[in-house]
């Protein structure tokens, strides 16, 4: 008698097959009946019979077929079940590759790319520091590193100093400075009255947020002066605020990292040797 998957009996086995291959090929039969797929293990029932009655030859055949039909169903499950596992690819970080393997944009990468280029050079930060287009050249900068006397008498080295000493929230200093040599300039004796006045107000009277440091003894120098007001009625005053810049703010100055990069020093070097620092 010969079986085929679907009518097997419990205990029957194909010739060559071991249990776990035998239950595995009967389940593929199964489900492929339910689908509706049946029509190789009726071509075998028929094969069967017709070789019933023809002799034992065709019942080898009807098996034969049956079997390699179970053998290939059962190869198609093992092959299923033993698939790997497909995992998302995780996305890569962006990269300056001009290919597809990104996951950004063109437009993204070409937007940082031109950031990049476009940055500021130390040559563009340099320019940026003197607007009045008067920029001095690098030996004229490394001098004010010499010299606090050509720092104060140079137009743009007042700037980049008064720049620093604002960052240092002692603006009031120079400012002073700067309105008294001012006042010198003056011939009137109307004007010079009137801007000793508002020097008075802005940078030596106790209510004023802007006042500068004076010991008591200029002080009363300055308030003696003040009741004929002249072009050196602060002349003690700013001499003093002269020397505090020269000797607290001036070493900074040097040692600042915004003085260095306009001097193109290096950052372990010191801006002038201390023999030519103020002590």
């Amino acid at each position: 008698m010969s079986c085929t998957v679907s009518e097997m009996p419990s205990g029957c086995r194909l010739r060559g097959m071991n249990a776990s291959s035998q239950s595995a090929a009967a389940a593929a039969a199964a489900a492929a009946a339910n689908n509706g797929n049946g029509n190789g293990s009726k071509e075998s029932v028929g094969v069967g019979a017709g070789s019933t009655a023809a002799g034992g030859n065709g019942g080898t055949t009807g098996t034969s077929t049956t079997q390699q039909g179970s053998v290939s169903a059962t190869s198609n499950v093992l092959q299923e079940s033993n698939a790997p596992l497909q995992r998302p690819q995780t996305q890569k970080p962006c990269c300056f590759c001009w290919c597809c393997c990104c996951s950004c944009s063109w437009a993204k990468c070409l937007a940082i790319k031109n950031a990049d280029e476009n940055a500021p050079t130390k040559r563009d930060l340099v320019s940026a520091e003197f607007l009045d287009g008067d920029q001095p050249t690098l030996e004229e900068i490394r001098s004010w590193g010499k010299s606090f006397d050509k720092l104060m008498t140079n137009s743009n080295g007042r700037k980049v100093f008064r720049d620093f000493l604002r960052s240092e929230f002692s603006e009031e200093n120079i400012l002073f400075w700067l309105a008294c040599e001012d006042l010198k300039k003056e011939n009137s004796p109307e004007v010079v009255e009137e801007k000793a006045r508002l020097i008075y107000e802005d940078y030596i009277s106790i209510l004023s947020p802007r006042e500068v440091s004076l010991d008591s003894r200029v002080r009363e120098i300055v308030n003696r002066n003040m009741i004929e007001p002249t072009t050196r009625t602060f002349d003690e005053a700013q001499i003093q605020i002269y020397t505090l810049m020269h000797r607290d703010s001036y070493p900074r100055f040097l040692n600042s990292q915004k003085y260095k990069t306009l001097a193109q020093l290096q950052d372990n070097s010191n801006a002038g040797s201390k023999a030519d620092s103020p002590t």
